[in-house]
């Protein structure tokens, strides 16, 4: 009865009582487990308990068998899985019969039965669940509408949560089970709507069912039948059902797409219901995916000489027309000026379903939108002003240039003046649009009569509200950037002079202005403006450079104020800010630093390593996003002045060490391990005196099962940057090391991740530099292995090639796999001379090569021929070798 009563307060209003009960929950969970939740279930179970008690029980329940956090889901799993088997067989028992006698929705045993199928159907236990909640959905016996819809929920939960692979034998039950629930026949909308969300869910494990064309036949006909039914809820789980299926199985819509898709979506499309309108547009943004993933499919098999596996249908360009019309007047219905800008609603959908028209159906798409755009850019309504401008910009990628050019020309001078609209909604989608210009159309821009009126109404933007400023700041980004690169006639040589130049110094102003504007926490102005200076400052030509002297010392100057700003911050909304601030001048003041000349850098190098040093001190064990950034911020200096940063090295390297300590918060360990290979290439033999320490602190990483596996790539490769450093040396670290490299470069992976397959990719090239800098640290500069240290390698050569075998071996395998192993293959040659050819003189190695030769990145066709190249020189020695 305590448990029950304890249930029933943790939906009270009162704060204390609500604490009390949560407390006491979490302490009866600590001291008997699996009581606490046998006693839940029979809670839950119990039909006399309030319904507070039984919805808090089944919360209680879903909460200790799983989690949102894949890490504490597993912990979870291990920890119902080591329960007793009576404990576990009497909390499913009564989970399942609590199925059909609650009344509220959704009901919580199915969600607690979910939570148990997702740990044991994988284990091969409970081999009876899912039969049973389907012969729950089919057997006319189980007369109850409640039962059959809470069995649904429990296989709709279940097909969300689970890998295919577990539910897939069950597939054909689970599917006529859905079917029952979803068909014309049924008057039950509850019933329906869990049929449909439960199709929902479980469509990537009909895959076989919509192989074949009666059963697929079967699933589209109930599913059309279900957009067509008055319940808004049903109607919209029933569309979401097409979304994915045109995603999943755009290979078979052929036979719907004309007798029903269409009508369908386009009849959604105009709904007067948000929620139905919302996925009509999605319907079709999903058709533009699919087929521009087939064009690049078909551009590659082309390029291949083969035929592509799939071929697109075009059902975008056929249906454009009618999808235009229907898009533009959807832009029109931005309701108020003080509308939600977050709120996902049909007008930004229809935008973005437009810029997917446009990059799908490219050129076909301009004559259709141009009359529109036309007829109310000028309109004295404000929305379809604003539905014209946000049409023009949505358009602006796809089509070719040579087509949109002139249109943008002809309306510069129109969107100039639409900068000073009254309404705010026109004022900041023009801003938008101009950035989409600036990004996408930079010679239409560059070339324009109105450029400098452009540049004078931009800057004067920037004093609007923040929504409309932001956008401004994009748009000098991409301006920045065009305009450099345009001006750029040698490729890495800084142009004298650009178009920016006469504005620079205003713009750069206008924009340190903006960063410390009152509302500038608002639209994420800050961090924008902040954004435009470094594109500024990055993309600056040589007659700016006096500009950026003085934007450096304003950047340390604000950095020196923050920091004695630190003891004023008391609430945790004035952390964040004052966090993300320093974060933004630690990332600004890499842009000016990466600007500067050496000797300027070194005469401000002192303030520039106090205010890091000082930022160190201050956010250390507070905040990791700053002292990641601080740490990049090291780096840029440590790049700008080189051998001149030994002298900080004391004082810094105790800061580096918690970096490098600091695995719980990864992105700064990663920042630090990053840092250990600036050093490395910057100080050289210098470095050796830290190395005990920094060699112990990346060992100890390595070895550690819960560091991030980000870090342990970087860790490796970073082994060959300490390497190349202090040479010879660094035979004191070489067996270790060659150790840890063996161990990692044969890890294996399941290959059904995407993520892990990445990974395993980023350990290997880590592996495969980690190798590079070994064998070139060690040999030094002789021009063949005479060095008594690089021998010490020989015997792990065999490894190492038998490793590049079997990377290639792996068809996941990248381009900068190769490139690695082409690099480590020459160096292994001029390390070793002729007593390399019995290991490379094999197949496996020469079609890596030629695979090399042949890539289109330059860097690995490179490697690739120079590694080519020490081979057959190596092979002319040993032939011209007196016998």
């Amino acid at each position: 009865m305590d448990l029950v009563a304890y249930l029933e307060k943790t939906v009270s209003p009162d704060t204390a009582e609500l604490e009390r009960a949560q407390k006491f929950l979490e302490q009866t969970a600590i001291d008997n487990f699996p009581q606490f939740l046998n006693q839940l279930s029979e809670i839950l179970v119990n039909p006399t308990n309030g319904q507070v008690a039984r919805i808090a029980a089944g919360l209680q329940l879903k909460n200790a068998l799983t989690s949102k956090d894949p890490n504490v889901r597993l912990q979870y799993q291990h920890r119902w899985l080591a329960l007793a088997l009576d404990v576990r067989t009497n909390i499913k028992r009564q989970v399942l019969l609590t199925l059909g006698t609650e009344v509220h929705r959704p009901s919580s045993a199915a969600q607690c039965i979910a939570g148990i199928a997702c740990t044991e159907l994988p284990a091969e236990l409970w081999p009876e669940l899912l039969p049973q909640l389907v012969s729950n959905v089919l057997n006319p016996a189980q007369d109850t509408d409640l039962l059959k819809e809470s069995s649904l929920e429990a296989i709709g939960y279940i097909c969300q949560d689970i890998e295919l692979k577990f539910v897939g034998a069950n597939s054909n039950e689970i599917l006529t089970a859905i079917v029952q629930g979803m068909r014309k026949e049924e008057s039950n909308m509850h019933v329906k709507l869990a049929a449909t969300n439960a199709l929902l869910n479980s469509l990537e494990i009909t895959k076989a069912n919509f192989e074949k064309n009666t059963e697929r036949h079967v699933i589209m006909q109930v599913v059309c039948e279900a957009t067509q039914v008055k319940d808004t809820q049903v109607r919209v789980a029933a569309l979401q059902c097409l979304v994915k299926i045109m995603s999943l199985y755009y290979v078979h819509m052929e036979d719907y797409m004309g007798s029903a898709l269409f009508a369908i979506t386009i009849d959604a499309m105009k709904s007067d219901i948000d929620e139905v309108r919302l996925q009509g547009i999605e319907f079709w943004s999903n058709v533009c995916d699919e087929e521009m993933d087939l064009a690049i499919e078909a551009s590659e098999a082309e390029e291949m000489n083969r035929a592509p596996e799939h071929t697109s249908k075009f059902y975008a360009k056929g249906a454009l027309e009618y999808l235009v019309d229907i898009l533009v007047m959807t832009l029109t219905s931005q309701q108020d000026e003080n509308d939600d800008e977050d709120e996902w609603n049909p007008c930004k959908a229809a935008g973005v379903c437009l810029m997917l028209l446009a990059n799908c159906c490219e050129d076909d798409i301009v004559s259709h939108a141009v009359p529109f755009i036309h007829n109310h850019i000028r309109s004295d309504n404000w929305q379809y002003r604003d539905a014209a401008v946000m049409a023009f910009g949505s358009i602006l990628e796809g089509p070719n240039e040579t087509l949109l050019n002139p249109l943008v020309m002809q309306a510069f001078p129109v969107l100039i003046e639409l900068l000073a609209d009254p309404c705010v909604i026109v004022r900041d989608t023009v801003a938008w649009t101009l950035g989409r210009i600036c990004e996408l159309l930079p010679q239409a821009v560059l070339e324009q009569p109105y450029f400098d009126s452009l540049l004078v109404a931009l800057i004067e933007c920037l004093g609007n509200e923040p929504r409309v400023a932001a956008n401004v700041c994009w748009a000098f980004s991409s301006l920045a950037e065009n305009a450099y690169e345009s001006a750029s006639v040698e490729p890495d040589k800084e142009p004298e002079t650009y178009c920016l130049s006469k504005a620079f110094e205003v713009i750069v102003k206008k924009l340190l202005e903006t960063t410390d504007r009152t509302d500038a926490h608002q639209a994420n102005l800050r961090s924008a403006a902040y954004e435009a200076l470094m594109e500024m400052v990055k993309n600056s030509a040589t007659d700016c450079y006096r500009h950026v002297l003085d934007t450096t010392n304003i950047i340390l100057r604000r950095i020196q104020l923050i920091l004695q700003m630190e003891s004023h911050v008391l609430t945790a909304s004035d952390r964040t800010q004052y966090n993300d601030l320093q974060s933004l001048l630690c990332a600004t003041l890499q842009s000016v630093l990466r600007k500067m000349k050496p000797d300027d850098a070194n005469k401000i190098s002192d303030n520039v390593m106090n205010a890091l040093l000082q930022m160190f001190d201050n956010t250390s064990g507070k905040s990791g996003g700053v002292q990641e950034d601080a740490l990049l911020a090291v780096g840029t200096l440590v790049e700008v002045i080189g051998i001149d940063f030994l002298k900080y090295m004391e004082h810094f390297t105790p800061f580096l060490y918690l970096g490098l300590k600091n695995y719980q918060e990864y992105q700064v360990c990663v920042a630090a391990v990053g840092l250990v290979g600036d050093i490395c290439r910057a100080l050289n033999k210098e470095v050796l005196p830290y190395c005990p320490q920094i060699m112990t602190l990346l060992l100890e990483n390595i070895q550690n099962d819960n560091v991030h596996r980000t870090v342990k790539p970087q860790i490796l490769s970073v082994f060959g940057d300490i390497a190349l450093a202090i040479g010879s040396d660094f035979q004191h670290y070489l067996q270790v090391v060659l150790i840890t490299l063996q161990q990692a470069s044969m890890a294996e992976i399941e290959k059904t991740d995407f993520d892990m397959i990445d990974y395993l990719n980023d350990l290997r090239e880590g592996c495969l530099e980690a190798y590079t800098g070994i064998v070139q640290g060690l040999k030094g500069d002789d021009k063949v292995a005479s060095s008594e240290e690089v021998k010490l390698v020989f015997p792990h050569v065999s490894h190492m090639v038998s490793f590049i075998e079997h990377l290639t071996a792996d068809d996941d395998h990248t381009d900068s796999n190769v490139a690695a192993c082409a690099g480590l293959i020459g160096d292994l040659c001029a390390a070793f001379g002729t007593e390399m050819l019995g290991f490379l003189e094999q197949k496996v190695i020469q079609e890596l090569l030629t695979e090399g030769r042949r890539s289109k990145v330059m860097k690995t066709k490179t490697l690739a021929t120079w590694a080519t190249k020490e081979i057959r020189k190596l092979r002319t020695t040993l032939d011209n070798k007196p016998q």
